[in-house]
Order: structure tokens, then C-alpha cells, then sequence
């Protein structure tokens, strides 16, 4: 086991399947411009043999499949069914939901248990606003997919001061109605937000998203898992959210994450723009393979933050969510 000085290892891959993205978020990217798939973007045997070796070395079991956006990925549909049969505690899915209804029968048949959609409003008009692409009808179409076929469903939302405050209740009474845990992200100092001014103007942190849920809804803070992102909340009524504090409770010092790009590189830390590249050990022999890795992920350990988020320009979308 490859341990820092904080006592963490990492146990919890995000991996992008493609950079590419039918979505162009305001808080993703800057100008409206839909992201595109990366220069020589792993192939699906490679990302294969990045997970064996990744159980082998440092004792990885839970993998998350994000983007970009995963499921337009060509190797999504081959890539799924193997990774299910790995020697996994967990996979999940994160997804903007657009293709949810058209992937549904290859999700549901390779057994998946549970995906996180991200959904920002109900409101149609200002979906198109935000996403600048797509069509709410057909994400909530796909969710309902989801659920009708036992699939836990958690909803990702980023609140923004500018754009949809006023969707952070009906959000959580859609979540709630549905039997669904919603998880309000706060705003994060990447990309063009690291040094923009609309990063003060559109962040609601955890105090006031609080504030505002609890003019509607009485709760309590609940215990959440040792390396948990999310600060989790009971719903007095029934039900439970979670707000990913990233600024206003930050979990660096028990992140155990670690994101595998679409080409091939390791980052330890969102915070950081280290990264390391690791399709060349790929086509090693294992033995090889594993000694090479121990030496990358150490470097890649070494990258996280000690206490809290600083913020970076990467693209989050380019190393996964």
C-alpha cells in the first residue's frame, strides 16, 4: 500500500473516458465551445489494463466512469460489460444524462447499481442557458430509465448566484419526490474560473445553500465515510442531500481519489496540473508494469494538497469528474 504522511492512499479511480463533451457549461468552459475528444484518447483494452494494474499496485476498488461526457465515448458500450467483471467494491457512472435513455438497456444489463447524473435546473429555458446544449425532457426521460430499472440515482447540482439560486429547492424536492440523494457542488477555481471575477460573483457556499434549504426543509448533519467528498444531510421528512464543499469544508487531508485522462495521464490532485503519463507502462509485462506504476504513484501521492483546494487551470473535464 503507497501511503503520504496524511495517512492517505489512494482506493478510488476516476477515470475520463473521452474529453470530449455535448455540453458546453458555463462553468466549465469559457465560450460556448463544446470540448473535443483528446489527442490519441486511450482505447478501451488500455484503460483495461490501467485498471488490472491499478487493483494489483495500490489495492484500487472503487471506479468511476466520468468525461467529458462518458456515454459519448465509442468505447463506453465495449468498455462496461469487462470493467463489471473486475474484482471491484464499486463502479459508477457520471453523466450529464443526454444519452442516459439511449445507453439504458446496456447499462442496466451489465448490472450497474448506480450513476450520478448532473442536472443544474428544471427549468427548460434556463437548462439551455447553462448547459448551452440539450434538452431537459430527454435527461429526465433517461433518469426515469434509471429508476424504473432499481438503478440508485444521485443528482449533481452547482449552484451559481447568477443562474439558478432559485432552483436549489425545487431541485431538492425533485430529488426527494424520486427517491433521489441530491449533491449540491459547490463552485470550483478551475479552468477560466481560477482567476475570474464571476467565481465571487456566482459561488454559494454551504452556509447560505443551508439557509435556504431550511426555510423549507428541518435536517441534521449525518456521519459520512472517512474519504466522502460530501457533507450529508437527513432530511427530518425522509430522504438525505449532501453539499461538496470543496471551499467552505475542504476534504484534501482524506481524499483518496486518483484521475485517469482519456490520454493516458495520472493526476493525484485537482489542485494541481501534474500529471503523468503511463501508456507506455501499459504495454509492459506486469511485473515491470507494477514496479513502474508504484514509482508513478508515489509522484502522483506526492501532488495533493495537504488541507484545502487552491484551485487550478486545468480543464475539470479533461481528467474527470
Amino acid at each position: 500500500m503507497i501511503s503520504d504522511r496524511y495517512g492517505r492512499s489512494f482506493s478510488n479511480l476516476r477515470i475520463s473516458l473521452t474529453a470530449a463533451c455535448n455540453y458546453a457549461c458555463t462553468y466549465c468552459v469559457p465560450d460556448g465551445k463544446r470540448l473535443m475528444p483528446a489527442r490519441a484518447e486511450l482505447e478501451a483494452t488500455e484503460v483495461l489494463r490501467a485498471v488490472d494494474l491499478m487493483i494489483a499496485t495500490t489495492g484500487i476498488d472503487k471506479v468511476r466512469l466520468t468525461g467529458g461526457e462518458p456515454l459519448l465515448s465509442p468505447k463506453f458500450d465495449d468498455l462496461m460489460p469487462d470493467l463489471m467483471q473486475r474484482p471491484l467494491r464499486d463502479v459508477s457512472l457520471t453523466t450529464n444524462g443526454q444519452l442516459l435513455d439511449r445507453k439504458a438497456d446496456l447499462i442496466i444489463d451489465s448490472g450497474l447499481k448506480r450513476i450520478n447524473v448532473s442536472l443544474d435546473t428544471l427549468d427548460p429555458e434556463r437548462f439551455r442557458a447553462i448547459a448551452r446544449s440539450g434538452d431537459l425532457a430527454t435527461v429526465q426521460r433517461g433518469i426515469d430509465r434509471m429508476l424504473d430499472a432499481g438503478i440508485s440515482v444521485k443528482l449533481n447540482m452547482v449552484p451559481l448566484r447568477s443562474a439558478n439560486r432559485d432552483q436549489v429547492l425545487p431541485m431538492l424536492d425533485y430529488a426527494l419526490s424520486n427517491g433521489m440523494e441530491l449533491r449540491y457542488i459547490e463552485l470550483m477555481k478551475m479552468g477560466h474560473l481560477q482567476h475570474d471575477p464571476r467565481f465571487e460573483r456566482d459561488f454559494l457556499g454551504m452556509d447560505e445553500l443551508l439557509d435556504i434549504i431550511g426555510s423549507r426543509h428541518a435536517f441534521t448533519r449525518t456521519d459520512a465515510p472517512f474519504d466522502s467528498t460530501a457533507v450529508r444531510f437527513a432530511v427530518e421528512s425522509g430522504g438525505t442531500f449532501g453539499i461538496i464543499a470543496n471551499e467552505s469544508e475542504p476534504f484534501c487531508s482524506s481524499c483518496t481519489r486518483l484521475r485517469l485522462s482519456s490520454n493516458g495521464r495520472l493526476y493525484g490532485c485537482l489542485s494541481s496540473a501534474k500529471s503523468h503519463d503511463i501508456r507506455d507502462l501499459l504495454t509492459l509485462d506486469d511485473e515491470q508494469a507494477r514496479e513502474r506504476l508504484k514509482d508513478v504513484l508515489g509522484m502522483a501521492l506526492a501532488d495533493k494538497q495537504p488541507l484545502h483546494f487552491t484551485g487550478e487551470v486545468t480543464v475539470m473535464k479533461f481528467i474527470g469528474g
